[in-house]
C-alpha cells in the first residue's frame, strides 16, 4: 500500500515538472514584443467648433400694400436692383361693396347740403343788395356755402379713392402704386398678374408684393448643440464653407449667441450668427446652405505628437510620454501640452524635434 503511495506522488511530481518544463519552453519560444515609435512634428492646429446653416442678408425687408385689391401689373423680377421709391406693382382695387355704397351716400349728402347753402346764400344775398341784413350775414352765408362746396368735392373723391384707389391729384402717392421702401436687389416676387393681394394692417400682416435686401451685407445663421455652447464667445472668427461654392472659404465673426436654446429632434440647439467680410470678387445667394467653423484656438506651426502618443499618470494626472532610449528601452517623460484638434496636440515642453515616442499598441515581430 505504501509503496502505490509512493509511486503516485513520484508520478504527480513528475506530471507538474513537466508541465513547468513546457511551459517554461512555450514562453520562451513566443516572439518578443516590438513597440514601434514616431517623432514629434510641425503642425498648425486649429481647435474647433462646427455649426450648420445657411447665408442670409442682413436687413430683408418685405413690401407689403397698403391696400387690397388684385395686382394687375408687375414692373420687376427677382434679381433686379432698385432704388428706394422704385415703383414695383401696381393693384387694381376691388371696391367694398358697403364701403362703395356709404361713399355714394356720403355724395348725395353733400349734394343736398350744397344745395341749401347756395339758396341760402342767394337769398341773403338779395336781402344784403335791400339793405335787410348786415354784411356780417352775408359773409357767414358765403362761409357756409364755400364749406358746403368742399364738403361736395371731398365726398367725390372719397368716392373715387374707395372705387379705384386713387383720385384726381393725387395719383403720385395713390396706394395702388406699390414702390421699394430700401435700396437693394430684388430677392424674390411671391405673386403674379391676377393675384388677389390683402392689405398690411392691424389685424393682419397683408400679402408680401417683393422682398428687397443688401446682398453686400450677408450673415451666416446657423445652430450648435448644448454640447458646444458652452465652448464659444461672441467676437469669434468663424471661417465659413458654402456647399454651392468650392473651394472657397469666407471669413465670419460670430457676433451673436442666443440666450436660450430650442428643442429639435430630442436634443438642444442654440442659434448663433455671424457678419460675414465679403469678397466682391464673388457673389453668395441668400439662402444657401453653409457650413462654420468657430475658430475656438489656434497655434500656427508648433512641435505637435498625435494624441493617441500621450499617457496621464494615474495619480496626478499629468501628461507623460515615452521616449527611446536605445533600441527598445524607453524612459518616461513629463510634457506640457497646449491646444488639440482631437489627433495632434501641440507639446509646449518636455520633448524635442529628434526624440522618439513610444506607440501604446505593442506589436510581436513576425
Amino acid at each position: 500500500m505504501k509503496k502505490s503511495v509512493t509511486i503516485i506522488i513520484l508520478l504527480l511530481i513528475v506530471i507538474v515538472f513537466g508541465g513547468s518544463m513546457y511551459y517554461l519552453y512555450q514562453k520562451n519560444s513566443e516572439d518578443p514584443v516590438v513597440y514601434q515609435t514616431e517623432t514629434p512634428s510641425t503642425q498648425t492646429i486649429v481647435k474647433k467648433a462646427v455649426a450648420t446653416g445657411s447665408i442670409l442678408p442682413l436687413e430683408e425687408v418685405l413690401i407689403k400694400p397698403n391696400i387690397s385689391g388684385v395686382i394687375e401689373e408687375i414692373y420687376v423680377e427677382g434679381g433686379d436692383y432698385v432704388q428706394s421709391g422704385d415703383l414695383l406693382a401696381r393693384i387694381k382695387v376691388v371696391p367694398n361693396l358697403s364701403a362703395l355704397n356709404d361713399a355714394k351716400n356720403a355724395i348725395d349728402e353733400a349734394k343736398i347740403n350744397l344745395d341749401d347753402q347756395k339758396r341760402n346764400y342767394e337769398r341773403q344775398s338779395t336781402l344784403f343788395g335791400k339793405g335787410v341784413i348786415s354784411k356780417t350775414d352775408l359773409e357767414r352765408a358765403q362761409v357756409s356755402y364755400d364749406q358746403a362746396k368742399q364738403s361736395y368735392v371731398a365726398a367725390n373723391k372719397r368716392y373715387d379713392i374707395v372705387k379705384t384707389g386713387t383720385t384726381s391729384g393725387l395719383s403720385s402717392s395713390a396706394n395702388t402704386m406699390i414702390r421699394a421702401t430700401v435700396s437693394g436687389m430684388v430677392l424674390e416676387v411671391p405673386v403674379e398678374v391676377g393675384n388677389q393681394v390683402i392689405e398690411s394692417n392691424t389685424f393682419n400682416e397683408g400679402t408680401t408684393i417683393a422682398a428687397i435686401a443688401d446682398v453686400d451685407k450677408m450673415i451666416f445663421e446657423g445652430k450648435v448643440d448644448e454640447s458646444e455652447v458652452g465652448k464659444i464667445k461672441e467676437n469669434l472668427p468663424l471661417e465659413i464653407t458654402v456647399g454651392a461654392i468650392e473651394n472657397r472659404v469666407f471669413d465670419a465673426v460670430l457676433d451673436y449667441i442666443a440666450p436660450k436654446g430650442k428643442e429639435e429632434n430630442g436634443a438642444i440647439q442654440f442659434e448663433i450668427k455671424g457678419t460675414l467680410k465679403k469678397k466682391d470678387t464673388v457673389f453668395i445667394r441668400a439662402g444657401l446652405s453653409a457650413n462654420a467653423s468657430i475658430i475656438l484656438a489656434r497655434a500656427d506651426s508648433v512641435l505637435a505628437v498625435k494624441e493617441a502618443l500621450v499617457q496621464f499618470d494615474a495619480a496626478t494626472k499629468k501628461p507623460f510620454v515615452e521616449v527611446e532610449t536605445s533600441d527598445q528601452q524607453f524612459e518616461r517623460k513629463d510634457v506640457e501640452l497646449g491646444v488639440s484638434d482631437g489627433i495632434f496636440v501641440e507639446v509646449k515642453s518636455g520633448l524635442t524635434p529628434t526624440e522618439k515616442v513610444k506607440v501604446w499598441n505593442a506589436l510581436a515581430e513576425e
